[in-house]
């Protein structure tokens, strides 16, 4: 089970247990069912209102997938990926520390979110 921390310098920490089978919901799906208020405007990853960094708690590697083509361009267009970052984000499987909550689908791992 998803173990996730979310934190913000104006709210703190919560921590939070996403339910069983939630490896399909997104960061901002959790958030927002758990009153955890991080901003967000289109909810499809095209304004980039809800980024997010994301590192694990638990130091192991982090499990969630790549992002997507259209998530990878706008993390680039934020000035928050580089090329070189994407080239190995797609060869070594490795994901990005920022992200978009509402692409980024949890997995089973212990995470801290910064909002």
């Amino acid at each position: 089970m998803p173990l996730i921390t979310f934190s913000h310098p104006e709210h703190g920490l919560k921590t939070v247990y996403a339910a069983a089978g939630s490896h399909t919901e997104t960061i901002l799906k959790i958030a927002k069912d758990n009153q955890i208020p991080i901003a967000f405007d289109c909810q499809d990853g095209e304004c980039g209102t809800c980024l997010v960094k994301v590192s694990s708690i638990d130091k192991k590697p982090r499990m969630s997938g790549p992002p997507t083509e259209k998530e990878r361009n706008l993390l680039k267009e934020l000035g928050k990926l580089t090329d070189e970052d994407i080239s190995r984000i797609l060869v070594d499987d490795i994901p990005p520390p920022w992200r978009l909550a509402c692409q980024m689908i949890v997995r089973d791992e212990e995470i801290l979110v910064e909002y």
